[in-house]
């Protein structure tokens, strides 16, 4: 099973939510269910925050979750970010040469950096960290305001599929999400 969920604000990512109403609410029971057999479930592709929205992917197949999510493999994936303050042509320079976290001596790089307004900015990341794009534009001296994905490999979100709501993949988009990034 291959799917793309539309993430609306609010949700976490994860079976057992500690705080906010799980995304696997959104869906179907037997696309929930966990365990073997025929209706095994699907499992979120990565993270999303519970305040980030858009872009998700789900599915049972594990080499896929595995392809998709590996730092390995160079996923790109796109993010919308709303920024608290303006951000200097040297912060979006600092993005692309990259940034180091504090809990990894590798540099996260952006692989483009761009604004799109004043105080919006599209970043295309291809590792996944946790928090890290609210991270990595904190260490630049700014702050995210809000963050949607908008999308993974040549996968874009819909217009027309609504927050909460998702859909199964075509065989032509599981077949672009696989060919995706390097490796």
């Amino acid at each position: 099973a291959y799917l793309m969920l539309h993430k609306p604000s609010g949700y976490e990512c994860s079976q057992k939510p500690s705080a906010h109403p799980s995304i696997y609410t959104l869906l179907p029971a037997p696309l929930r269910q966990r365990g073997g057999g025929a209706a095994a479930g699907v499992q979120a592709v990565g993270r999303l925050d519970q305040d980030t929205t858009g872009l998700l992917l789900m599915s049972d197949d594990g080499t896929f979750i595995h392809r998709m999510t590996s730092p390995r493999h160079h996923v790109p994936k796109v993010y919308e970010v709303v920024l608290k303050h303006d951000m200097p042509e040297k912060s979006l320079q600092r993005l692309m040469d990259g940034v180091v976290l504090e809990d990894d001596p590798k540099p996260v790089r952006a692989q483009s950096a761009r604004l799109v307004g004043e105080r919006a900015l599209t970043l295309v990341l291809t590792v996944g960290k946790y928090h890290q794009v609210k991270r990595i534009v904190a260490a630049v001296g700014n702050r995210v305001e809000g963050l949607h994905r908008s999308s993974i490999g040549a996968l874009h979100l819909p217009a027309d599929l609504r927050p909460g709501q998702w859909r199964w993949l075509t065989a032509e988009e599981v077949q672009g999400l696989r060919q995706a990034g390097k490796g």
